[in-house]
């Protein structure tokens, strides 16, 4: 045989092999699941992570960097940016409020439209309208997942109910329910408070997702602040709230309530049992984390930390704090926090 002919008999070899390889690819990640796709979408939202500490992460660039957003982030910037900063010393980040208008949100996405944060963090997804005022200004905004919340509702701890539906819930804030007795409890006004829609992401994803878009009633009283509410709360035995589970689940002066989509399936958002508020301070009810990782709880969401497609050095920024966050120590850190783990 000549030397040709053995070349081409080797190379038809050599195709054939790939083929079958290549087939027996195509065939196992058809069959288990599609791993490719999950794997591409994963990279997409900029969730995967690879690292087990703050200190594997490649990338993280030197400068000091002003992000801002979310009040309920609050947590996560008081314990988890600090050891970031230790690890890092070079990656300084400073909080920035905005001057005119409360913190939140909507606030934070705002400022980094208007090019005043490297980064934001948010409580809620990008709007349609952020993302097309973003486009307009020659760039995309990109949401990456790093942390789980629930919404939790609290009351004071005097009221005997044993729990709402989401659709009482509506029905509570748009001025439907008005008395207590009307589900389930005591013969007691019903007074609703809420911080104002413009001022939180927590509030604005409970309009859109509780509410259905429908107006707040009239007599919903807005206030400013969680910590304000939960005073409030203590001292009036009709009250409502809704606020991020881990700042109100652990109090000693309100009790949070179970939810479900009806009244034979309430899920409550802390760990059961629940430990009676006379134990407080020594023993703190727990968030309900299996529950919330597993969306049983009727009103959860992601924690986003919002990076602004550009190019340029911020956005090394937003990306790099996004790693950060989704190692194994970043997730740890998160847990005990509050909030649930995203992976």
């Amino acid at each position: 045989m000549s030397q040709k002919n053995e070349t081409t008999i080797l190379v038809l070899a050599l195709l054939i092999t790939a083929g079958l390889v290549g087939g027996g690819i195509w065939w196992f990640t058809h069959q288990f699941g599609g791993l490719t796709d999950v794997s591409n979408n994963r990279s997409q939202q900029g969730v995967e992570s690879n690292n087990e500490t703050f200190a594997q992460v490649k990338g993280v660039p030197s400068g000091l960097f002003s992000y801002g957003g979310s009040t309920t982030w609050a947590p996560i910037r008081q314990e988890v940016d600090s050891v970031i900063e230790n690890v890092w010393p070079q990656f300084r980040l400073r909080y920035t409020q905005p001057t005119n208008e409360a913190p939140g949100s909507g606030t934070g996405i705002k400022m980094l439209l208007n090019n005043q944060l490297a980064f934001s963090q948010s409580s809620r997804s990008i709007k349609t309208q952020e993302q097309q005022q973003a486009t307009q200004l020659g760039f995309s905004l990109k949401q990456i997942p790093v942390a789980i919340d629930g919404i939790a509702i609290a009351v004071n701890p005097n009221l005997n109910i044993p729990g709402l539906t989401i659709a009482q819930l509506k029905e509570i804030y748009i001025g439907k329910l008005t008395n207590w007795r009307e589900v389930g409890g005591p013969n007691l006004p019903i007074a609703p408070y809420s911080r104002r829609l413009q001022d939180s992401g927590t509030v604005e994803f409970f309009a859109a997702n509780v509410l259905g878009g429908e107006n707040f009633a009239d007599k919903v009283m807005f206030i400013p602040t969680t910590t304000e509410a939960i005073r409030q709360l203590a001292n009036n035995p009709g009250a409502i709230y809704y606020a991020s589970a881990p700042e109100v689940v652990s109090q000693c002066t309100v009790k949070t309530l179970p939810l479900g989509q009806t009244p034979d399936k309430l899920i409550s958002p802390y760990q059961l049992p629940f430990v009676p508020l006379s134990q407080c301070p020594d023993k703190r009810n727990q968030l309900n984390i299996s529950a919330f990782q597993s969306g049983q709880y009727p009103i959860t969401r992601n924690l986003f930390v919002i990076v602004k497609q550009d190019g340029q050095f911020d956005e090394q920024a937003g990306n790099a704090y996004a790693k950060l966050l989704l190692t194994a120590q970043g997730q740890e850190l998160i847990s005990k926090t509050g909030f649930v783990r995203i992976h």
